[in-house]
C-alpha cells in the first residue's frame, strides 16, 4: 500500500479503518462540550449516558447520543446538545447526529470521572 495505491479495504485514508475508532473521535469531539456554568466537559461531567454509531451509507455513520444534564431545570440543556450535536455533524464520516436529552436515571455527582472530579476540586 502505498499513496499512489490506497490500501483496499479503506479506499480513502481519511476514513476511519474502524468504528472504534470513530468512537474514540465522537468521544474526542463530546468533550469539546461544556456546560456553560460548570467548567468541564459533558463527558467528565457523566452527562453522556450512551453513543451508539450505526452505518448509514457509503463510508458515512449515524450517531445516536443520549445525555441528560446535572439539573431538570436547567436552562441551557438545548444550548448543551445543540452544541454537542454541531459539533459531531461536524465531523466528515458523520452523515445525522441525533441528541436526545433524556432524565433517567437521575444525574448525580458520582457519576463526574476522576479528571472532572480534579477539575472541579472534590478530590
Amino acid at each position: 500500500q502505498t499513496a499512489d495505491h490506497p490500501d483496499p479495504g479503506n479506499p480513502d485514508p481519511s476514513t476511519p479503518a474502524d468504528r472504534e475508532t470513530l468512537e474514540q473521535r465522537l468521544w474526542e469531539t463530546l468533550k469539546s462540550c461544556y456546560d456553560p456554568e460548570i467548567p468541564v466537559n459533558i463527558v467528565d461531567l457523566g452527562l453522556i449516558y450512551d453513543l451508539r454509531v450505526e452505518p448509514a451509507h457509503e463510508g458515512s455513520y449515524r450517531v445516536a447520543v443520549k445525555m441528560t444534564l446535572t439539573a431538570p431545570g436547567c436552562g441551557m440543556g438545548g444550548v448543551i446538545a445543540g452544541d454537542a450535536q454541531h459539533k459531531l455533524m461536524a465531523l466528515p464520516e458523520v452523515a445525522e447526529a441525533v441528541v436526545e436529552v433524556v432524565w433517567d436515571p437521575p444525574w448525580h455527582q458520582s457519576m463526574i470521572t476522576p479528571e472532572g472530579r480534579r477539575a472541579l476540586g472534590l478530590e
